[in-house]
């Protein structure tokens, strides 16, 4: 699945990493995902249904380009007065977001077609944790190798970017590609715990990274400053 725009963006933004590194890969990202998303779909599952990319575009753009095209159009006209008004944005995205997650559990678990029992379920839970500590850590691994020439911030950045899938996008592609099978709920249970778990672990390890990240900075401008 694509990377959300807004979650890994935010998780960046609280830590102090490279908040335009992040807005660029999950843009990107969204857009990567038109086509590679949908050929994943089909080589892992196993189907030869046509992908109608079309559609997939579509809702694409109308969910990331068309906002992000009269945010900034707007933002030309009213950049004073957001300065100093300084609206609740934060807390009206997060508001979406939960709203969002909570009426797709709804529709999804109230299909009577579903078939997951209790064990099942916390088993797929405890996967999905440990798949994306799996990843946090390997990635953290790779891009803070002395050769990578990530920076803390960058790190950071990637760490959230990378790990991070979207439900909003990806409920809509689940959707357009396996319209009309009837198991698209239990396919999509997966994405729906990961989406919450990536956010309630990315905010539980803010201050953890952003301790780390203050300290690499601090040694890394120590030994800058250091006469050779």
């Amino acid at each position: 699945m694509p990377p959300p725009v807004s979650s890994a963006v935010i998780l960046t933004k609280a830590v102090g990493g490279n908040e335009a590194a992040a807005i660029f890969n999950s843009a990107f990202g969204s857009f990567l995902g038109i086509v590679v998303t949908p050929l994943l779909l089909l080589l892992f599952l196993g189907s030869s249904s046509s992908v109608p990319f079309s559609s997939i575009f579509s809702q694409l753009f109308m969910t990331v380009v068309v906002p992000l095209i009269v945010g900034q159009i707007v933002r030309r006209y009213i950049k004073e007065w957001l300065e100093r008004k300084k609206p609740p944005f934060g807390a009206i995205s997060s508001c979406v977001l939960l709203m969002i997650i909570y009426t797709t559990f709804c529709d999804t678990f109230s299909n009577p077609n579903i078939d997951l029992d209790k064990f099942s379920l916390v088993v797929i839970v405890f996967i999905i944790f440990s798949i994306q500590l799996t990843f946090m850590l390997l990635i953290f691994i790779l891009s803070t190798r002395e050769k990578s020439g990530f920076t803390p911030a960058d790190t950071v950045a990637i760490m959230f970017c990378a790990t991070h899938k979207s439900l909003t996008l990806g409920i809509p592609m689940l959707k357009i590609v396996f319209e009309g099978y009837e198991h698209l709920s239990l396919i999509s249970v997966p994405l729906l715990i990961y989406h919450p778990a990536q956010i309630l672990l990315g905010s539980v390890l803010v201050p953890t990274i952003k301790s780390w990240m203050t300290t690499r900075q601090k040694a890394l401008k120590m030994m800058r400053h250091q006469p050779v």
